[in-house]
Parts: structure tokens; C-alpha cells; sequence
């Protein structure tokens, strides 16, 4: 059976078959905006609507702006109209989103989408990796900083679980390639009974067909590339839509990119990360290691 639409990758697919079209038409962004071809089509809606982060509201608006673009084919017209529909119903973190960070819906909605992630934390287990044990417990931690509320924090530990259903579920599960740094796992987040709970989630997600989980030591047996000391995540989407990369920034927001510059360079890091850590099989016992050193 396929997988059901998802909306995000939805919109972003429209945004990007929109922007062939206006890039073979040879117009510009504010070409199309000044035209009037469509109307209330402004600059930055046309922009958000070619990278996914909003999308045309009515079937009349997409008429008349594949119209401008000379897409007069019934079936093409069609076939876009249907994506346009599926993308715009809401996304199953949309009631979230007001207590999301700046940035982070966009990246939830792609992580939800993806095929495939990689991933990199240097300093924390991954949001897709953590118990909500842990989960809690960070946000806790950081509440004097931040000021949130607890009905802040309950929501911001749902959206963290709900993720985490993309590695689990039976139909087209997420596959993942987690590297995390030894110091990310022996950052005491909690008490001990949190962590050995997060070192037994995360040796039964290593053991999942689709999750590769490998460990950075500190000292590694070989020698070790550029470590990069921010987290990371490489998305992956359908062979015909772009590859997204995103990056945490000290500003509590999230930035996600498509640009092919940005996402080589953080494939390449991925790479060697992968190269200089521990072999996948040898993270169980590395676990347990961790589990018995801080029950001491």
C-alpha cells in the first residue's frame, strides 16, 4: 500500500515544479509578482510558495499562474492542482506550532517527509533518539533561561515523541544514521535512572533495520577528521526534490537550506564522521559501558 500524502513535501514539491516552470518561462520572482497574472501574488508569498513554507490557498490562483507560465496541458494542470490539495491540509504538528522555535516547523515537516536522515549531535542525544524521560528533563533544565511554561514544556515533549514515530512506524519507516559524540551521551541530563533509561532506548533503536546509531569517542583508535561543534541533520527526500540540510543556531531557531553548496559541505562532514566512529555493532556494548560507570 503507498504511503499516505504528507503535506509538507507536498508543498515543497509544488514550490519546486513552480519554480522549473518559471525559471523555463525565463521570469524572475519579481517579474511575476509585478505582472498581476495572479492576483495578491506578491514577492515573498511567491518566494515562500517555491520553497514550501506556504501554499496557494485556492485552485484559482495556481490556474492563473501556470497559465503565465504557459502551462496549458489539461493533464499537467491536473497533476499540479492534486498536490496542491494534499499540501494544503495541516500536518500533524500544525496545533504545535506556536510553541515551536523559529524555523523548526519547516524542519519538523521535512524530517516528517524524509526517507532518510543523517544526523550529528555533539553535545545532546538527538531528538529523534531521546526517552521522554530525558526530553522532559531538558526542557526543564533550561526553563529559568528560556521562561516557558510547563504547558509549554508538556507540548514541546509531545511534538519530540511524535518524531520519533517516523523511525517506528510498519509503512515506509525513516532511515536514520545518527553519529553522536561520546561526550553527548556522558552529559548527565538528569539522574542516573534517566540516562540508563536513554542508553536502553537507544540500544533497542540500534537494533531496528532501519537505524544506524555509531559513536564518536573521544579518543578515537584512528585518527579523527573536522568535528564539528554544532548539530546537524541531512534530509533526504524523494529522488526528484531536493536534499535539505539543518542546522541549531544560539538563537533558538532553526535554519533549513536546500542551496547544493550547503548541503555538499554538510554531507561531506557526515562522511567523515561516519569514517572516524566506532562501527555500528560495537555501540551496544559501548552502552552498557556507559550504564555500568554511572551506577558506580
Amino acid at each position: 500500500m503507498a504511503a499516505k500524502p504528507r503535506p509538507t513535501v507536498r508543498r515543497i514539491e509544488l514550490g519546486y515544479e513552480l519554480r522549473q516552470l518559471r525559471e523555463r518561462a525565463d521570469k524572475t520572482l519579481e517579474e511575476v509578482a509585478a505582472s498581476g497574472a495572479v492576483k495578491g501574488m506578491y514577492f515573498a508569498k511567491l518566494q515562500r510558495v517555491e520553497k514550501g513554507t506556504q501554499t496557494l490557498r485556492t485552485a484559482t490562483e495556481l490556474r492563473d499562474l501556470l497559465t503565465y507560465y504557459g502551462v496549458t496541458d489539461e493533464e499537467d494542470v491536473a497533476a499540479l492542482l492534486e498536490i496542491q490539495r494534499e499540501g494544503a491540509s495541516q500536518d500533524w504538528w500544525s496545533p504545535f506550532q506556536s510553541s515551536m522555535p523559529s524555523g523548526m516547523p519547516r524542519f519538523v515537516g521535512i524530517e516528517a517527509a524524509a526517507r532518510e536522515t543523517w544526523a550529528f549531535h555533539p553535545t545532546l542525544v538527538l531528538g529523534l533518539l531521546q526517552t521522554e524521560g530525558y526530553a522532559r528533563r531538558l526542557h526543564e533544565l533550561a526553563q529559568p533561561i528560556e521562561e516557558t511554561t510547563s504547558e509549554s514544556i508538556a507540548r514541546n515533549v509531545e511534538v519530540r515523541m511524535r518524531r520519533k514515530d517516523a523511525l517506528l512506524r510498519e509503512e515506509d519507516p525513516l532511515l536514520l544514521r545518527a553519529v553522536l559524540w561520546e561526550p553527548a551521551l556522558r552529559n548527565l541530563i538528569g539522574d542516573p535512572e534517566i540516562m540508563i533509561g536513554q542508553y536502553n532506548e537507544l540500544a533497542a533503536l540500534a537494533a531496528l533495520p532501519n537505524v544506524q546509531i555509531q559513536v564518536l569517542p573521544i579518543l578515537p583508535p584512528k585518527f579523527r577528521g573536522h568535528t564539528p561543534t554544532h548539530n546537524f541533520s541531512v534530509l533526504h527526500l524523494q529522488d526528484d526534490l531536493p536534499t535539505s540540510v539543518q542546522v541549531d543556531t544560539p538563537w533558538s531557531s532553526t535554519s533549513v537550506s536546500d542551496k547544493p553548496r550547503e548541503v555538499g559541505r554538510f554531507k561531506r562532514t557526515f562522511t567523515s564522521l561516519m569514517s572516524s566512529a566506532l562501527p555500528p555493532d560495537e555501540t551496544p556494548d559501548f552502552l552498557q559501558l556507559l550504564s555500568r560507570e554511572i551506577t558506580k
